[in-house]
Formats: C-alpha cells, sequence, structure tokens
C-alpha cells in the first residue's frame, strides 16, 4: 500500500455518493449522461470498498499475528507502551493511544513513512533480537520489530531513565594519565638554571590543564606527574588533540626546549586497571620517540602529537647491563642466527655483521646471519664479507630453520615488527629472542623476549650495536665489520646529516680506531650506470605539494625498491622541499611508499595513517589493492591531516 492511499477512501465514497444523487437528477434530461455519472459511481464505491477492505485486512493480520491470541486491536490498544504497525514499504497503518501520545505528540501520522521517526535504523534492523535505539525528542527507546507476511509491528519501550543513567556512568568513568618531560635528564649542570624555569613553566600548565578539564594533578617525582580525568573531560581533550603539547612545545629557556610524552588508560572498570595501562601507553609514547601523547583503551591505542625528532639520551649504564644480558644469552645457547627485515638495508647487515664478528670473538659461539640475498638491496656488502670471511656466514632462512633448535638464539635487529622479519616462520621456531632496533615503537612489536633493546633516539641500529659491542670482554672487531657497520650509520644518517648526535660520532670514533676506511665504505654505495639513469628518471618527474616532493614511478624497472629509496634521499635536496615520497609498484597490487625527511616533517606519523611505519625521518607503507591515482590521493590526504 502506497503513501496514504487508504486515506483516499473515504473521499472516494462521497465522490460516488455525489455521482449517484447527480446520476439520478440526469435521468430527467439524459440517459447518456445519466449512465455515465452511474459508472463512475459504481466504480467509485467499488474501489473505496477494495481499498478499505484491503486496509483492514492488513490491520487484521498485524494485530492478530502481534499475539498469541487471534484478538483485535482493542487488545494492543491498551498496551501502556507504543505500538505500530507499518506495511512492507514503511508506511504506517495503525497505531495505539501510547504511540499517539507519546511518539506521535499527538499528531496524526497515518500514512506517514515509520522511517521519518527512526532515522538512522531500518525496520529489518529493528526485527534482530537487540532490536535497535531510537531517540524521538527527549525520550529515547529501545525498539522491537516483529516480521509478519504484510508489513511489521514495532513496540517501543521507554528506557530513557537507564540509558541517560549509563550515559552518567560512562562520562564519569575514570581515565589516568601518566606524563613525564622527555629530555630533562640529558642537560649539563650549567644549564640547571635554565632547566629550572623550563620544569616550573610546564607544571604550570599542566596544574592550569588539569583545572580546565576537573581533573587531579599530581606530581610523582621529578619530570613526572599524574592527572586524572573523568571520562566526558577526556573527550573534551581529545576533541581539541591535545594543544597542550604545541603549548609545552613553545616554552624556551635559553638553550633548553621542553617536551612531554603522556600515557593515558582509558576505559578500564576500576582504577588500579587504568592505572596499569596508562603506565603501558606511556611506554609506547617513549618508545615512539617521545612528545606526543599514546591512549591504550580496550587493547588498542591511538596517537596525538610526535612532531618533534627523537631525543638522544645518555645511558651507558643501561648499555652495559644491555651487553651483559646479550653475553650471558649467547653463553647459553648452542648457536646464534642474526636476523634482520624484509629487503635488508646496509644498517640491517651492517648490524648483524657487527654482532657475527663480536660474538665470534668475544663468545666464541657459531653465529649464521639469515638473510634472502635476491631481495636484498645490500648485495655489495654482503658479497664484500662474504670474499673477506667466507660463504657460510650467509643463509637463507630456511637453511637456518632446519638448524634451529631449542637452544638456538635469534637476535632480531633493524626491525621490532614480527610483519616485517625477515623469515616468520625462523622467528616462530626460535624460543630465545633478542630485538635491537632504533624505529619508533610499532603496536604490533614483538613482545616476550630475553632482551628488547629500543632507543628511538640513536640514528641507526649499527650505532646501537657499536655501543653494545664496546661493553662486551675481550671482543676484537675486525676492519671489515667497523666498515660494516659505519655503512650503517652513514645510510641512516645520510652523511651525519641528520639524526646525528654525540653518541653517533663516538661510534664512528670507535669504528675508525678499529680500521674503518670512509673512502672503502663509500663502495657500498656506488650505483651502477642503470640505476643512477633511473634514479634521475624519476627525480625529474617530481612534483611538489605542501613542501613535499612526489614521485609516480609507474615504469618497470630493475631493483625498483633500491632505486625509490635512493631518489627519495636524492629529492630531499631540492630547494623548498622538507619530505619526499616516491610511490612504486614492486608486486602485483601493492603500491609501496618510500618516505624521506631531514627531520623538518614528521615522515613516520605520515607513512602510520597509511598502515606503514618507520623513523621520524625514514619510513615506508604499503598499499593493497588500489591504482597509483588512489594511492597519491591517499598520501594527500595524510600529508594534510598530520
Amino acid at each position: 500500500m502506497k503513501n496514504k492511499l487508504w486515506k483516499t477512501a473515504p473521499y472516494l465514497a462521497l465522490f460516488s455518493v455525489f455521482m449517484l444523487i447527480t446520476a439520478f437528477v440526469s435521468l430527467f434530461f439524459s440517459k447518456t449522461l445519466f449512465y455515465i455519472e452511474m459508472s463512475l459511481a459504481v466504480v467509485g464505491i467499488i474501489a473505496s470498498l477494495i481499498i478499505y477492505l484491503r486496509f483492514d485486512r492488513i490491520i487484521r493480520i498485524a494485530v492478530k499475528s502481534s499475539s498469541e491470541k487471534a484478538v483485535d486491536r482493542k487488545y494492543l490498544d491498551r498496551f501502556g507502551f507504543p505500538v505500530v504497525a507499518v506495511d512492507k514499504s514503511n508506511s504506517i497503518l495503525w497505531y495505539n493511544t501510547a504511540f499517539y501520545t507519546n511518539v506521535c505528540d499527538e499528531n496524526d501520522v497515518s500514512g506517514y513513512s515509520i522511517l521519518n521517526l527512526i532515522s538512522g535504523c531500518s525496520v529489518e534492523q529493528l526485527c534482530s533480537s537487540t532490536g535497535g535505539n531510537v531517540t524521538i525528542g527527549k525520550s529515547k527507546y529501545t525498539v522491537y520489530a516483529n516480521p509478519l507476511d504484510d508489513g511489521y509491528v514495532l513496540y517501543f519501550f521507554d528506557d530513557t531513565y537507564y540509558k541517560d543513567t549509563e550515559k552518567k556512568y560512562i562520562e564519569s568513568r575514570i581515565s589516568v594519565a601518566m606524563i613525564v618531560i622527555d629530555n630533562s635528564e640529558i642537560y649539563d649542570d650549567e644549564d640547571e638554571d635554565n632547566e629550572l624555569q623550563a620544569i616550573i613553566q610546564v607544571e604550570s600548565l599542566f596544574q592550569k590543564f588539569a583545572n580546565e578539564y576537573n581533573g587531579y594533578y599530581r606530581k610523582t617525582a621529578k619530570g613526572h606527574y599524574m592527572i586524572i580525568f573523568e571520562e566526558k573531560d577526556l573527550e573534551k581533550i581529545i576533541g581539541t588533540k591535545f594543544e597542550i603539547l604545541e603549548k609545552i612545545r613553545a616554552i624556551r629557556c635559553g638553550d633548553i626546549c621542553p617536551t612531554v610524552s603522556m600515557g593515558i588508560g582509558r576505559g578500564e572498570e576500576n582504577l588500579r586497571k587504568s592505572h596499569a595501562c596508562a603506565k603501558k601507553a606511556l611506554d609506547m609514547s617513549l618508545g615512539r620517540g617521545g612528545d606526543q601523547v599514546s591512549i591504550l583503551c580496550d587493547g588498542k591505542y591511538e596517537f596525538f602529537g610526535g612532531k618533534a625528532t627523537g631525543t638522544e639520551h645518555h645511558s651507558k649504564v643501561r648499555v652495559r647491563v644491555i651487553a651483559k644480558s646479550i653475553v650471558s644469552a649467547c653463553q647459553s645457547c648452542d648457536k646464534v642466527i642474526v636476523m634482520g627485515h624484509k629487503f635488508s638495508d646496509l644498517d640491517c647487515i651492517g648490524s648483524a655483521i657487527g654482532l657475527y664478528g663480536a660474538i665470534t670473538s668475544s663468545v666464541k659461539k657459531p653465529v649464521q646471519i639469515a638473510v634472502d640475498f635476491e631481495t636484498s638491496m645490500s648485495k655489495g656488502l654482503i658479497d664484500f664479507y662474504k670474499a673477506y670471511a667466507g660463504e657460510e656466514i650467509f643463509v637463507s632462512p630456511r637453511e637456518a630453520l632446519s638448524s634451529v633448535t631449542d637452544k638456538t638464539l635469534l637476535i632480531v635487529v633493524d626491525t621490532q615488527s614480527e610483519a616485517r622479519l625477515e623469515s616468520t616462520e625462523l622467528f616462530k621456531a626460535c624460543k630465545n629472542i633478542i630485538v635491537i632496533d632504533h624505529h619508533r615503537m610499532s603496536v604490533d612489536h614483538i613482545e616476550n623476549t630475553l632482551v628488547f633493546y629500543h632507543e628511538p633516539g640513536a640514528s641507526s641500529t649499527s650505532e646501537m650495536c657499536v655501543e653494545i659491542i664496546d661493553n662486551f670482554p675481550d671482543v676484537n672487531l675486525k676492519k671489515a665489520e667497523a666498515e660494516a657497520l659505519l655503512s650503517g650509520i652513514i645510510l641512516d644518517t645520510k652523511n651525519f646529516v641528520i639524526n646525528s648526535g654525540s653518541r653517533t660520532f663516538e661510534a664512528a670514533s670507535y669504528l675508525k680506531k678499529h680500521g674503518a676506511d670512509t673512502v672503502s665504505v663509500r663502495q657500498f654505495f656506488a650505483d651502477s650506470i642503470e640505476l643512477y639513469q633511473n634514479k634521475y628518471k624519476l627525480i625529474s618527474t617530481a612534483k611538489i605539494y605542501k613542501k613535499c616532493a612526489i614521485v609516480i614511478a609507474d615504469e618497470e624497472m630493475d631493483e625498483i625498491r633500491l632505486v625509490a629509496s635512493k631518489s627519495a634521499d636524492e629529492l630531499l635536496g631540492l630547494k623548498g622541499v622538507n619530505a619526499s615520497f616516491v610511490l612504486f609498484r614492486a608486486e602485483e597490487n601493492v603500491i609501496n611508499i618510500s618516505a624521506r625527511s631531514y627531520g623538518k616533517r614528521n615522515v613516520q606519523l605520515i607513512m602510520e595513517k597509511l598502515g606503514g611505519g618507520g623513523h621520524h625521518s625514514m619510513a615506508a607503507a604499503q598499499i593493497k589493492n588500489v591504482n597509483f591515482e588512489s594511492a597519491v590521493r591517499m598520501l594527500i590526504d595524510a600529508i594534510d591531516s598530520e
């Protein structure tokens, strides 16, 4: 039945009566006119009768189907809650008094679409066992629908009080924020006055911040704070995208520019669990380089901020403890396998070679490096070290897997994500795991390890390995191994231009003492003539968008991954470019993005929006089942939102 069609029946009946009267009058003047008017009257009477009977039948079926008893509509009319019958086209056929009074506000809505009242839901959705939530005016209903042959009967249960109570409970749930000043421990004694002034300004901002959002503020230690919020106030803070990070970043006291990391435990059932989640979230913020907020809710993270570069931390005590733990683990195992990430670069292979030399000379344990030679982007370094130390050092992940025992130690370098490992099968087969990585912590990082040495402030994994090796007992690092480690540092620092702190130069100095020759290291960066031509072919097609150079490598090229990464590096040399992005297709239905920056733009945050990750100045992402045009559009949206 169409909207309001049945409401024409009374008017059609009146029209038929009128035509009947005029027909009898016309009988005295013209029999032809009499027959015409009489025919119209009969057709009108029949049509109105059909409409009425059809409507009455639908109502009776709807009413009777809504109860196990065969009762009339008076039974439903006496219900204390609203009931309405609709047809298959969602038109309202009939409703009881409670519906008329409470839902319709005493307006006749017969023939109107029920969808106007249950906006946001379909009648089919209401047929589920859970029904649906509908708000009409100030009242909140849970609505259930009972399907019939010719329509539906809908039942409205007013549970405004309970839903308002639930809302108040949710809004009053406690969220705990744990806060730490990122770089309070790195300043010299001569900066003590400026450091004190900076901390005072930071604490003043936190006190105002807590008061503004009705929070409970407490200082727990030097540079450590806790604020407790209610859920409704946390929602408001999230709406501002934690603008307090910008305010703290704007503080200047001499050479001191403080930043803070914050972890928030949200949605937990009690204060203790919220506090535990807040500490876990704070570890994530620090692991991602600081200057950001991590919110942990229902096992999922949400991130804000992270625009500042990672802070270099000085903790030689921690490095000594890490080195001692690694030596102890190596002494307890029967063999060591070192493995990096897929498409291994110089930092990955250089770290692996450095650890090979240190462990074999210091701990005297057999070591193998598991790498896929065919997909590696460091073939030159691998060939160089094979010629120096022998072919048997490098094995494929499959070969390494065949020799794994319960006492085998696997050292993962330059990645912390299981999905990015050279071989997940080899990883799962090993029970003893050590991770060494400098990339910002990812949500899917490897857990349950013997040692998880993660330092996002380090320039490279090679730099971290140099510090570890320096604390190994009786280590004898050879010239070839020192050059392999130096190549990794040079790669990730872009020749000591980015992410280079005092620790970086100390590591380079250590390697120079062990014979590393920078001229010899340059051979690992040499390009073939074909790669060189392809690199500049891509660079010539670059487009600039908001100081970001974007290149689409839509042609097939040999070693496209290496060409793309080197092109991204070169694009940073263009005037006015703060970041570069090279899009290429290395496998079917997958578009890869290689991203680089000199630190003015955090490419990790941009790549995370596309499902990738990495470091502040070096990141990547993979987008599946899209074309280049769509991928570029997604990249631009990510740049705009950063």
